[in-house]
């Protein structure tokens, strides 16, 4: 959520930032004609009732005509707090549902853009897996193994499902102990996320009412997780941290539901883009002035835990049009995979500022005692799905068989899949 006292002071520095990310700058003008109308009649509310409890503690002490003139005035001022209350709440109501619409400005850093078509190129690790054989994709090296039924998965629970069998599985839990690992041993807390989330924690954690329809709602009024990073958001919601407790880093592991709605047609085989997924998530708390450094620590691990798994990569930096609702700025790596003969997106980091912590009222006290929002930053270790994908692929043979990444073999009692 944004500042209010940010859009009052420089409402056309905020139009233009929220431009960048594509948002319509005539929200701002409505937020402040809200604003305008809930302070003008909660000011009128606080003088009735001011004046009724005035009026109220008086009775007591008059007499004759005096007292009857006062319990009128009373009633009249009672009357008027009535009918002022709904209104009040009922403009509360409108501001904060126009406020809830205005995305987290893009840092100023960030680079303009309207799409992913302008992000640019940071960094590049690896060179790309090149084969000196007829090289298969990732389903036909499934299918020869027996690891992926995309049929049957179909079958039991609709388009975008799939079962994950034989050392596919266990290579999924390989991976997702290699990340805990990894990131414990840098004092990550290990957490396993609820996956049914109430309104209050989806909205605070910036994805909706913006993307609603991308999210599964249950007939009881709950939303299922599209990454651990919402739970892990909504941990410390009406939180006081003390600054010496920062930074908090999370690492959350969590099945994640998407609607992929809007998305027909697009890597609708496989499981590039799936309904369902498990993921592991890293998450932090910092200081303002500590997120951009704090950003910066979370790709670092990302890109260490790629570079054990020895897969090439690309660092992303994205674009003001390309960011989501919640960041101000954001990274994504892309994995190279070798059956498309280029760089698909498997991780994003982004550091969402104090957008969340507002929303969430997730402060802190720093050592002067005064009351701060936190900043709130995301990351992904691994998404499950995509990382199958870039080892399958970048790790067969000539023979057809498929090579584990040695970082993964301890958690493991195989080395290959296949001959």
């Amino acid at each position: 959520m944004i500042d209010i006292k940010i859009l009052r002071e420089d409402p056309s520095k905020m139009k233009e930032r929220i431009a960048r990310k594509g948002a319509n700058p005539d929200l701002v003008d409505k937020i402040l004609e809200a604003d305008s109308k809930r302070c003008e009649s909660l000011a009128e509310l606080e003088d009735a009732q001011s004046k009724l409890n005035k009026f109220s503690k008086e009775i007591a002490e008059l007499h004759g005509q005096q007292k009857i003139d006062s319990i009128k005035e009373a009633g009249n001022y009672s009357t008027k707090v009535s009918e002022l209350k709904p209104r009040v709440a009922g403009l509360e109501e409108e501001f904060k549902s126009n406020l809830l619409l205005i995305p987290n400005p893009p840092s100023d850093d960030v680079i303009d853009g309207a799409s992913d078509k302008d992000n640019t190129t940071n960094r590049t690790w690896g060179e790309p897996t090149k084969f000196d054989f007829e090289s298969l994709d990732y389903l036909e090296l499934a299918k020869k193994h027996d690891l992926l039924d995309i049929e049957r998965g179909v079958k039991v629970a609709g388009s975008r499902s799939y079962y994950v069998k034989r050392e596919l599985a266990l290579l999924e839990f390989a991976i997702i102990q290699y990340a805990l690992e990894t990131l414990t041993a840098e004092g990550f807390v290990p957490m396993i996320t609820p996956v049914l989330l109430n309104r209050k924690i989806m909205e605070g954690s910036g994805y909706i009412p913006q993307g609603e329809d991308e999210i599964y709602k249950t007939q009881d009024d709950t939303y299922l997780a599209g990454t651990a990073e919402q739970p892990l958001a909504g941990y410390h919601m009406d939180d006081i941290i003390m600054e010496k407790a920062l930074p908090l880093r999370y690492v959350g592991f969590s099945s994640c539901f998407r609607r992929e709605a809007g998305s027909y047609g697009k890597d609708v085989k496989g499981i590039l883009r799936v309904h369902q997924f498990d993921k592991v998530e890293m998450f932090s708390y910092t200081m303002p002035e500590e997120s951009a450094k704090e950003h910066e620590y979370l790709v670092s691990l990302e890109e260490k835990l790629m570079q054990g798994l020895k897969i090439p990569y690309q660092v992303v930096n994205i674009c003001a049009g390309d960011l989501g609702a919640p960041a101000a700025k954001k990274f994504d790596i892309e994995a190279w995979m070798p059956s498309e003969n280029k760089y698909r997106e498997t991780h994003s980091c982004s550091n969402c500022t104090d957008f969340q912590a507002r929303r969430l009222n997730i402060r802190f006290k720093n050592k002067e005692d005064k009351i701060e929002y936190a900043h709130t930053l995301n990351g992904t270790a691994f998404a499950i799905p995509r990382l199958l994908i870039a080892i399958l692929e970048n790790f067969q043979q000539k023979d057809g068989s498929i090579e584990i990444p040695e970082v993964l073999h301890k958690y493991l009692n195989f080395k290959k899949i296949g001959k």
